[in-house]
């Protein structure tokens, strides 16, 4: 049998996580946002407070009733992959790697020897000095 490739029309299953964790997880999201402002003397947002209540109690009596919640977050999470993964990807590459390439060519800087050289016999780098001896590859391990 042979190992499965993906394809083109493969896509990506995201598995969320259980109802309990992401229970938790909520209820810690809302308490930190219900208690943030009295960190800096002011009220805490006693409907935040609230919130994360309700969730760490339904996390810990009934975490079933979380899942269609559980499920829209996770479909959120793709969905906001989907969408930001091609412009970070874009930003880091015309950002970092498009310029860097730009200045190398301009101060005439050829790192992997791509410049075509009709006077060259071969292409092939000579080690200098040479690496060690063929017989010491044998049980490699």
């Amino acid at each position: 049998m042979e190992p499965t490739r993906p394809t083109e029309t493969t896509t990506a299953r995201a598995s969320g996580s259980s109802d309990r964790g992401f229970g938790l997880v909520m209820a810690a999201v809302f308490a930190i946002i219900g208690v943030w402002p009295a960190l800096f003397s002011g009220p805490p947002r006693l409907w935040s407070l609230a919130v994360a209540a309700l969730f760490l109690a339904a996390a810990g009596a009934a975490p079933r009733l979380l899942a269609p919640l559980n499920r829209l977050w996770t479909r959120f999470g793709v969905l906001l992959h989907r969408v930001m993964n091609p412009v970070v990807m874009a930003i880091v590459f015309y950002g970092t790697v498009v310029p860097i390439g730009l200045v190398m060519r301009a101060l005439g800087k050829d790192p992997l020897r791509l410049r075509r050289d009709r006077a060259a016999t071969t292409y092939w780098i000579a080690r200098e000095p040479p690496g060690p001896a063929p017989e010491t590859m044998k049980n490699q391990f």
